[in-house]
């Protein structure tokens, strides 16, 4: 009886479980009718009529009750759906088939007992609906009897019985075959997500896949011997390629995870986040990092700046959008191998195009909406939805235009920003980072002189309160390091002799003052291949060249703010924490505890949230708890709820929330338990340990005038081509750097492409890549970025796979490239010249 009796609630429990509070709901909807339909009887009074006030007043408190359940207690909320059965069970069925036999039925009762058995229906399921209705008939038929001396059964009543089954059986029919046609839609909805998905990550996988079974050919046999277990230089490279690869389609796959959640959660991005982005960076950044399936789709996408510009925005959002938007156009390359995509720059906008199949008028208009994919196989068609969602969110918008059989072009427009917002901007931005750079000592480490020298210059609001060193070489760095104390050291990593990975290695493995200094990694190798190993080398931050002013002093920041930055810096404060660990998966458990002993801490690991209170009352000084949300038994939320209720010394401890779901309602039903902290799966080690160092410790100058306004002469034609970055020259002319760059950069530009000529001639692969290497950074630099463009699609390859260009005409055209590119500079600075003068 009791089994069946917990089976029956359990029903009940079931059918609440999910969708908005209709308990809730009633619970207001109750109170205020049978409030005021006990008013309505007084339009006609009657002396006979029943008073049932004590029994409509306990009826009104339980509604009340019911209704405001966010207001209850966290220790109470467990029991608000046992007291909603029993809430419903006496105001319903009880309360007025009480009332309708005290007055002797007519026809109020019957249409009350019309409405309380549709409000019944809607709010229970059939088997509690007839249990319901037999338990209170019954309760109000006892105490009707036993309370009234000649009890009487009012036969009006009786006789609608028929009907009063029909509108329980019919409404338990419809309500079911509603229920599964609901559950149809949202059955074929999820197969169409899951399936969608499923495609989504078959590319990222197989790379990853692809990338393990590079890294397994490079490894020497499992029997191998010592000494011939040993891999060489090359051999380690192309170990290191294949882990960014890995890590690359790793970082691909979990930005499908996140845009597809953020987009069926309808998740707004968090304004405050927002940040002033170059439009050119954050292109050129999109551009690099996608993930294309060969380096014949990377040659199809170019970059075309006609002009840059500045907006506020997200990046990682507006990276996902690029990454969208690059995607669909290279969708269609098997079919369509003419198809090229081409993405400006200019005039408040960021045009993707491409010269595809392009896609029907009719097609055109619901382009944006959710669930819309057009004339593909497998994709989410979400990804064109939470583009306008990004875009809308930034203050502007995306518009697409297509011509069938010639092309598509997408048009992001961004709202403008005011030359005094702009200029605002730079100024609190260099204030902020004199403040927060304020008595550190600075190394700058590059081999390139005027490489040396345009770092300087960029860190030039920093001299009056920051001190300024600079190397040459490694071996160079390495003496002044043990000379005397650091605290950032901006660090090339392609230097001759000892490189910039080499010089990271020395610096922690050497027991001197500078072994935990913030290394900066400043390099113009690609980031997917240079980050893995400047991380492994110990280093705490990365910055590509070129890089304007704002980034590199962002960069150093960052890495000054940011304690958890480096394992060792991290390890100090850590070290010796003692951190609560539980996850019902074994595996999750052994990589965060791997990553918290590898910072020194002090790891408890246990499997569900019962062991979690458990350790907490029997052991003292736990410094955090990191608690999976969704475990078997008491999971991650009542863990924490029960943690902040327990009123006991440890009841503060700092809760962080581990999930694999990072929307809206998660984060809400995490905060809302009393956790402190987020993290996703899977964890990020750097994450995990910001977010542990900051709760543990509590983490819970003048501004420069503005420069006079100046009138802008129109550029030179080439400069509107898009030969030259404009906004880094103008950083360059603020930064009265122009003589500089006639006199230093551009004559080094031509060396350069002379040494290149000369290893390609000599059929050396190390000198062209050493030499392509410098001209990258230094075109960077120099604000020649079609130049800059050319030789990176040339560099990567030859760097990774060790191939020359196809075809003999690339060496020609870089070389006619670079002439114009040097013409165009030379105009410049002689406008620019020209105007300041005047």
């Amino acid at each position: 009886m009791l089994n069946a009796m917990r089976r029956l609630f359990q029903h009940y429990e079931d059918y609440h479980a999910y969708g908005p509070s209709r308990l809730k709901t009633m619970g207001y909807v109750g109170a205020i009718t049978y409030v005021a339909f006990y008013f309505l009887r007084f339009t006609r009074p009657n002396p006979a009529l029943w008073d049932d006030v004590p029994f409509r007043v306990l009826a009104v408190l339980l509604f009340v009750f019911m209704g405001l359940r966010d207001h209850w207690p966290e220790r109470l909320k467990p029991y608000y759906i046992r007291y909603s059965y029993v809430a419903l069970l006496y105001c319903l069925p009880c309360f007025t088939v009480l009332v309708a036999l005290q007055r002797g039925g007519g026809v109020p009762s019957i249409s009350n007992a019309f409405i309380i058995l549709c409000f019944l229906v809607l709010l229970t399921d059939w088997r509690n609906t007839l249990v319901m209705l037999a338990s209170g008939t019954g309760i109000a038929a006892a105490i009707y009897v036993l309370g009234t001396p000649d009890p009487r059964l009012p036969m009006d009543l009786v006789m609608q019985l028929p009907a009063f089954a029909l509108v329980v059986i019919g409404g338990n029919l419809f309500k079911s075959n509603t229920d599964k046609i609901d559950a149809e839609r949202k059955l074929r909805a999820t197969q169409a997500l899951a399936g969608s998905i499923a495609h989504e990550m078959r590319h990222p996988l197989a790379q990853l896949k692809h990338s393990l079974e590079g890294m397994q050919g490079v490894l020497p046999a499992p029997g191998a011997s010592r000494e011939s277990a040993r891999l060489d230089a090359q051999q380690v490279q192309a170990l290191y390629r294949h882990l960014a690869r890995g890590e690359q389609a790793v970082q691909r796959g979990l930005q499908v995870i996140s845009m597809t959640l953020d987009e069926v959660s309808a998740r707004p991005l968090d304004a405050s986040a927002f940040r002033y982005l170059s439009a050119a960076e954050v292109v050129q950044q999109a551009v690099e990092e996608y993930s294309y399936d060969t380096e014949e789709a990377r040659d199809r996408v170019i970059v075309q700046v006609q002009e840059d510009f500045t907006f506020r925005g997200d990046e990682t959002a507006f990276l996902f959008l690029l990454f969208n938007l690059i995607k669909n156009a290279l969708y269609y390359v098997p079919a369509y191998p003419q198809t090229r995509v081409t993405i400006f720059v200019g005039d408040q906008q960021v045009r993707v195009r491409d010269s595809g199949p392009g896609i029907a008028p009719d097609v055109l208009k619901g382009l944006f909406e959710p669930f819309r994919s057009v004339a593909k196989s497998g994709g989410t068609g979400l990804g064109l939805s939470y583009c306008q969602r990004v875009m809308r969110a930034f203050g502007g918008g995306i518009e697409c235009d297509s011509l069938q059989g010639e092309f598509t072009e997408f048009r992001m427009k961004f709202p403008a920003i005011s030359a005094e917002e702009s200029e605002r901007h730079r100024l609190d931005a260099i204030a902020q980072a004199r403040t927060v750079l304020a008595g550190k000592r600075l190394l700058i480490v590059e081999d390139d002189a005027v490489q040396r020298v345009a770092t300087r210059q960029k860190l030039g609001p920093l001299a009056l309160t920051t001190e300024l060193d600079e190397a040459a070489d490694g071996q160079s760095a390495l003496r002044l390091l043990g000379s005397r104390k650091y605290d950032i050291v901006l660090l090339d990593l392609h230097m001759p002799g000892l490189d910039g990975y080499a010089v990271a290695e020395k610096i922690r493995a050497a027991r001197s003052p500078n072994r935990n200094v913030h290394i900066v990694a400043y390099t113009s190798e690609p980031a997917h291949l240079a980050r893995a190993k400047a991380l492994k080398c110990g280093m705490d931050g990365f910055v590509s060249k070129p890089c304007a002013q704002l980034p590199l002093l962002a960069a150093l920041q960052h890495v000054v703010q940011q304690p958890g930055s480096q394992a060792g810096n991290v390890a100090g404060r850590l070290a010796g924490r003692r951190i609560l660990v539980a996850d019902d998966s074994a595996f999750n458990r052994k990589a965060i505890a791997a990553y918290l002993r590898n910072a020194a801490a002090i790891v408890i690991e246990v499997e569900h949230g019962a062991a979690v209170l458990e350790q907490l009352h029997s052991q003292e000084g736990i410094h955090a708890v990191i608690v999976d949300l969704h475990m078997p038994g008491m999971d991650g939320l009542e863990t924490a709820r029960a943690i902040r209720g327990a009123h006991e010394p440890w009841s503060g401890v700092p809760i962080v929330a581990l999930t694999a779901r990072s929307d809206e309602p998660a984060v809400a039903a995490a905060t809302a338990a009393g956790m402190n902290g987020f993290l996703v799966k899977p964890v990020d080690a750097l994450v995990l340990y910001d977010t542990l160092t900051r709760l543990i410790s509590g983490g819970i100058g003048m501004t420069p005038g503005p420069e006079p306004a100046r009138s802008r002469e129109p550029q030179p034609a080439a400069a509107q081509e898009g030969l030259l970055n404009v906004q880094r020259l103008e950083s360059y002319r603020r930064l009265g750097m122009l003589d500089e760059l006639l006199n230093d950069y551009v004559p080094e530009m031509a060396r350069l492409v002379d040494t290149l000529r000369e290893a390609v001639d000599n059929a050396d692969v190390q000198g062209s890549i050493d030499a392509l290497h410098s001209l990258l950074g230094m075109s960077g630099e120099a604000g020649a970025q079609a130049l800059y463009q050319q030789v990176r699609k040339l560099y990567v390859p030859l760097l990774e796979q060790g191939e020359w260009p196809t075809g003999s005409t690339w060496l020609p055209n870089l070389q006619d490239l670079a002439t114009r590119t040097e013409q165009a500079l030379r105009a410049y600075c002689a406008t620019e010249t020209r105007s300041d003068a005047s």
